[in-house]
């Protein structure tokens, strides 16, 4: 989906540069950020408060979110016809409207994830799409309202958000939202029986032994970017799970020591992802979650010993900046999506 909206769309790097004759693109994010937020804004705009409805986020997630897409990205307009006066300050009469390099980007997103799924569908078969979109939208219909569709990123998680997100009127999800709810919903119980998130234990913690790593180690290890492996190290550092260190082999190396409170979470992590599928077994019915795995398990994994089909899938555009990397080892084992564009292997 990305490497595809990268190939079709204007856009501007950090690191890589823009577009060959659009320097004023937007700045490039991932699909996380058009399913969280922008595939809710209409090409002709939207009032802000109808959009707050829409967004079901709280309005301080809601001013942080429009200020990245319009000050920093370049996706959005905001026209507020009260005109006030206090920086970042946005009132219930503003209209939110795509910016013309916005208006480009969602025409393309609009049409990329049925593209991507005829895409799938060409690579490993119609009745494999069809059993696990069949087995993500049972589970998911059994999980309800209450677990949203998306990774939330620079969100605040409370009760009146929740209520927001139970009021919002039922709609058809797609595959990329499926996916979502059931990897938010598993996350959410593995988190809550955890010292660590599953998102840290399924990737740094999970290649970090007791006598610690270098840090530079970790990105071809986790098959993470050097900026998401920063993530998991400043959420290590904030739950004091870990401490980054020169190191002793070499001072111009960092080194990472994890607590031993990260060790018994690293240890625990296959036991309890493990525990979880059976209770989901128990609650959701063991034939609706076989089917599932089974469903993952026949796109994932090639039977045959060869590389995945799904990783053959990810070669970038030979004009695009991931081109410019190492070839992909492999995925993260659980997506660590980032807040600097949202995308899940934190580039």
């Amino acid at each position: 989906f990305d490497n595809e909206f990268e190939r079709r769309t204007p856009h501007r790097t950090t690191n890589y540069g823009s577009t060959p004759g659009f320097p004023r693109a937007p700045w490039l994010v991932s699909m996380p950020i058009w399913l969280r937020f922008l595939q809710h804004v209409p090409l002709d705009g939207i009032a802000i408060v109808d959009l707050h409805s829409r967004l079901a986020m709280s309005g301080k997630g809601l001013k942080i979110w429009l200020a990245r897409l319009s000050r920093w990205w370049g996706y959005l307009a905001i026209d507020d016809p009260a005109g006030n006066s206090a920086p970042g300050r946005i009132t219930p009469a503003a209209m939110v409207r795509p910016t013309a390099g916005g208006r480009k980007a969602i025409e393309v997103w609009q049409t990329l994830v049925p593209f991507v799924e005829s895409r799938w569908r060409e690579r490993f078969g119609d009745r494999a799409v069809a059993a696990l979109e069949d087995g993500l939208t049972e589970l998911a219909g059994k999980l309800g309202p209450a677990i949203p569709s998306w990774f939330a990123i620079l969100e605040d998680e409370n009760d009146k958000v929740r209520a927001a997100r139970l009021r919002l009127p039922p709609r058809e999800l797609a595959l990329p939202e499926l996916l979502a709810k059931i990897l938010v919903a598993f996350a959410a119980e593995f988190d809550a029986n955890s010292a660590a998130p599953l998102a840290l234990c399924a990737n740094v913690l999970r290649v970090t032994p007791d006598s610690g790593i270098r840090v530079r180690d970790l990105p071809a290890l986790t098959c993470l970017s050097p900026e998401g492996i920063a993530d998991g190290l400043r959420q290590l550092a904030r739950r004091r799970l870990g401490t980054v260190r020169s190191d002793p082999a070499d001072g111009r190396a960092r080194f990472l020591e994890i607590a031993p409170e990260a060790s018994r979470a690293r240890d625990a992590y296959p036991t309890l992802a493990a525990q979880i599928e059976n209770d989901w077994k128990k609650r959701f019915g063991a034939a609706a979650v076989a089917r599932l795995r089974a469903s993952l398990e026949s796109i994932v994994l090639d039977p045959d010993g060869l590389p995945s089909l799904l990783l053959r899938g990810l070669t970038p555009h030979p004009g695009g900046w991931r081109a410019q990397l190492p070839p992909l080892a492999g995925l993260p084992h659980f997506p660590m999506v980032c807040h600097r564009g949202g995308f899940p292997d934190g580039s």
